[in-house]
């Protein structure tokens, strides 16, 4: 059922419901076909016009050799054991694996899972994602680690880690309250010590667990809107929580933005009444019970007693880890959908722009451009707070040319933009930000491949996005080239003359992900582009993150059976890419069934954090402690064995 090749012909009625595209589509069968061999689906008119690379380094002066790799290392084969495995050449250890005490009274993890919710509330939580390494005086020994915690092990209402032996039946309120406060965000001291290990600082005034019932500010627009407003709270400014933190962002003024995901998997009713309107559909709220079961002792989750509740998250959250006395405030200016995770640069002018996805088949890319500017160690509290939110819409580029194209950002603007000003469901531009995907669909946006990490090459400024895969397309475009999507790509884009600010901008695509082991033919779209080989085939990439010398590492959480379309593919891993010659080498893989995400370093690049999510979530890891042990997420420390910049 997988099986799609957009040039044959009963594809490409299936494809293109308008006969004008035919033509179109049969013209860049070729310019494909070129793509698939040589890497490169680029027109000279776009990128290659103007070389990618930060990249201009080594082209100035007339001198257009291709510049050495970035790669210094050598690439690992894939695995599919339960451990973790690294390039020759460095060493990995493992860090803050969840239930670990953040102060000395706090009561040690227990592997039987009996420790209570007061107990979860000093321990670091659990499923760790997104992360950042705040350093304390530019130091790289020191600093503030912050780590989102998405969710807890869920399936049909059975929480497979969270209660161990004592299991999830009955579902209680302390159960309840446990679950809640595995949720959320660790902040963490960490320091290294004279041998060169990383210890978490106990008791030190930055340590700090934020979860699902810590009180928060609403900010912005639609801040105090009437369908914000609960029996709880009549202001409509204050709310309680942060819940399904995927991956992070963060702000040149040192604060850290978690971004609410799947919040709907929370929200269901126990009145056995389906009473969902238009917009609670369209965020996929559940019909009647969830997985979470938090609605059955707590109201506010329960959809008919409390209709508000859920447009109270699906937000960006601000968090000031250096004050941690200080209220973490969802910034509404920044639209509400499923934030995969938010990534900063500083237009030319200082203001500041946020590009994000929303991680759901067919839905869309969005930034966020501010009204004010960036004002470097000045009072930045207010500056996601007025501003204008876009969404894309990707364009296809000339018809001798394939996966290359131009694009458009629509304001998503009650006033400036005429559809929305026409369409009676938004009020006001409150309503416009609380409903997001709804005034994205009205206004013709291009529904991607579940948008995931993006990310801002630092010399540059191109804006890299991971599409990790959407099974269920049925209609290719350009930039989604495949219907039954389900190895992923990344697409790239470069701004209007390089101005962040830009409403119009050129994109291309670096990598089809793809599985050469098991599709041979390389004018299959399964096969991935030219850059995809035997050695580096991956699905579904998700993470992706910059570092200082521009590499582009690509985190994966995809299919790990290893069979079938996966077959080679082995465990879930991390890559590292050369953005000028497109090279991909696998530098780290996982263990069994997880997830490789999050991604930071210290100011020197000489030490790397990731995380490692949901190990064993089928039930068949016992990592890191081995044994029979409980599987735990942590976080993975990395160094290079010479003491050099990871990567190099």
């Amino acid at each position: 059922m997988h099986k799609i090749h957009p040039l044959d012909s009963e594809d490409l009625a299936t494809n293109t419901s308008e006969n004008e595209h035919f033509q179109s589509i049969v013209q860049r069968a070729h310019s494909r076909r070129g793509f698939l061999k040589s890497g490169v689906g680029l027109s000279a008119a776009l990128f290659l016009a103007g070389p990618l690379a930060a990249y201009a380094k080594t082209q100035d002066k007339g001198d257009t050799a291709q510049p050495p790799s970035l790669l210094g290392f050598q690439a690992i084969p894939i695995s599919t054991d339960d451990t973790i495995s690294v390039a020759a050449g460095y060493s990995a250890s493992v860090f803050a694996p969840w239930g670990t005490p953040l102060f000395t009274d706090a009561t040690s993890w227990k592997s039987d899972a009996s420790d209570d919710a007061a107990a979860q509330a000093r321990q670091v939580g659990d499923n760790h994602d997104g992360i950042h390494f705040f350093p304390i005086n530019n130091s790289n020994n020191e600093g503030l680690l912050v780590i989102n915690h998405e969710y807890t092990t869920v399936e049909d209402g059975d929480y497979t880690w969270l209660f161990g032996a004592n299991g999830t039946l009955p579902w209680t309120a302390d159960k309840t309250a446990k679950a809640m406060n595995a949720h959320g965000v660790s902040v963490i001291h960490i320091v290294r010590s004279q041998t060169g290990t990383w210890e978490i600082k106990l008791d030190s005034k930055y340590n700090r667990r934020i979860t699902a019932s810590t009180e928060m500010m609403l900010t912005g627009p639609a801040a105090g809107n009437d369908l914000m407003k609960t029996r709880a709270d009549s202001s409509g400014t204050r709310v309680l929580g942060t819940l399904n933190n995927c991956g992070n962002g963060w702000t040149p003024w040192n604060t850290y933005l978690a971004c609410e995901e799947n919040f709907n998997t929370y929200f269901g009713t126990t009145s056995g009444t389906d009473t969902r309107n238009a917009a609670q559909k369209r965020y996929g709220l559940a019909a009647a019970s969830t997985n979470y079961r938090w609605e059955e002792f707590i109201d506010r989750f329960d959809y008919v007693k409390e209709p508000n509740e859920s447009n109270r998250f699906g937000w960006i959250v601000e968090i000031d880890p250096f004050n941690p006395t200080s209220t973490p405030k969802k910034r509404t200016a920044l639209g509400r959908i499923k934030h995969e995770n938010a990534a900063y640069t500083l237009a030319s002018d200082q203001r500041i722009v946020i590009y994000m996805g929303d991680d759901q088949r067919d839905d869309y890319i969005y930034k966020f451009v501010s009204e004010g500017i960036y004002q470097e160690g000045g009072d930045n509290s207010a500056l996601l707070d007025a501003g204008t939110l876009y969404v894309a819409k990707f364009n296809d580029g000339p018809t001798s040319e394939a996966y290359v194209g131009t694009g458009e950002w629509i304001a998503l603007d009650k006033t400036a933009n005429a559809i929305l000003a026409a369409d009676a469901r938004f009020t006001n531009q409150a309503e416009v930000l609380i409903h997001t995907r709804l005034a994205a669909d009205a206004v013709g946006a291009t529904k991607m491949d579940r948008p995931e990490w993006v990310s801002v090459h630092p010399n540059n400024g191109d804006v890299y996005v991971t599409l990790t895969n959407n099974d269920k397309r049925t209609i290719a475009d350009a930039a989604n080239p495949r219907t039954a999507n389900i190895y992923g790509q990344i697409l790239r884009w470069r701004e209007a003359q390089g101005d962040a600010t830009a409403t119009a901008f050129e994109w291309d695509i670096f990598v089809l992900a793809g599985n050469p082991v098991k599709h041979t033919d390389r004018s299959n779209l399964k096969s991935g582009s030219a850059n995809i080989t035997v050695d580096n085939t991956f699905n579904s990439p998700d993470g992706l993150g910059f570092d200082k010398d521009g590499r582009l590492w690509i985190q994966t959480d995809g299919k790990y059976n290893n069979t079938g379309d996966y077959e080679g593919q082995g465990n879930n891993q991390m890559l590292c890419a050369d953005p000028v010659s497109k090279e991909i080498r696998r530098f780290f893989v996982g263990p069994k069934e997880c997830e490789v995400t999050g991604i930071t370093f210290t100011p020197d690049s000489k030490t790397m954090f990731i995380n490692i999510q949901h190990p064993g979530e089928a039930g068949n890891s016992h990592w890191p402690d081995g044994g029979k042990s409980v599987p735990r997420s942590a976080t993975i420390i990395i160094t290079k064995d010479d003491g050099g910049v990871i990567g190099s």
